[in-house]
C-alpha cells in the first residue's frame, strides 16, 4: 500500500511538467520596429540606402544597411524612449565626413505573456504626440518622418517612413 501511495504521488508530483519546456523560434518576441526609407523628392517611390549605420548607445547594429530599403531596429524594453544615430553614407574605418542624424522613438510599454517556454515580450505604443523627432542640426540628411503604424505588436508591417 505504501508503494502505491508513493507510485501515485510521484505519478501527480510529475504530472505537470511538460515534456519539452523550449521556446519555438517562429514564436513572436518582442518586436522591432520596421523602418522603410523612401524619396523625400517623389515620396512613393522606396529608396535604398547606400551604406547606412545606425548606432545606440547600448549597441551597435553598424553598417549593415547597404542597398536595402528596410530596417529593423530594437527599442529598448526598460525605458520609454530611444536614441539612435542614423549616418548616412558613412564607414567603420573613416568616420570624418559621416553625416549623422539624432532620431528619437517616444513610446510606451506594455508587457504581454507568450508563454511558459517563451516568458513575456514587451509590445510598444509610438507616442501620439511626439512619436519620432530628429535633432535638427543643421546638416539632417532625414527630411521627414512618418508614423504609419504606431502599435509595434509584430514585424508584419512598417511601423515608420523615413524619406530622405
Amino acid at each position: 500500500m505504501k508503494k502505491l501511495f508513493l507510485l501515485l504521488l510521484i505519478s501527480f508530483f510529475f504530472s505537470g511538467c511538460e515534456k519539452d519546456d523550449i521556446c519555438d523560434e517562429t514564436t513572436p518576441t518582442t518586436p522591432k520596429v520596421i523602418i522603410e526609407f523612401y524619396d523625400s523628392a517623389n515620396p512613393t517611390v522606396l529608396k535604398n540606402v547606400v551604406n547606412l549605420g545606425i548606432f545606440n548607445t547600448d549597441f551597435t547594429i553598424g553598417f549593415g544597411f547597404n542597398g536595402v530599403s528596410k530596417a529593423k531596429i530594437p527599442l529598448k524594453t526598460f525605458q520609454d524612449s530611444s536614441v539612435f544615430y542614423f549616418i548616412e553614407n558613412g564607414s567603420d574605418e573613416d568616420n570624418t565626413n559621416d553625416n549623422q542624424d539624432e532620431v528619437i522613438f517616444n513610446y510606451t510599454r506594455k508587457t504581454a505573456y507568450i508563454s511558459r517556454a517563451c516568458g513575456f515580450k514587451t509590445i510598444y505604443t509610438l507616442d501620439a504626440t511626439n512619436p519620432v523627432s530628429v535633432t535638427a542640426d543643421g546638416n539632417n540628411w532625414i527630411q521627414n518622418i512618418i508614423v504609419s503604424q504606431p502599435n509595434i505588436e509584430n514585424e508584419n508591417e512598417t511601423h515608420v517612413k523615413i524619406y530622405f
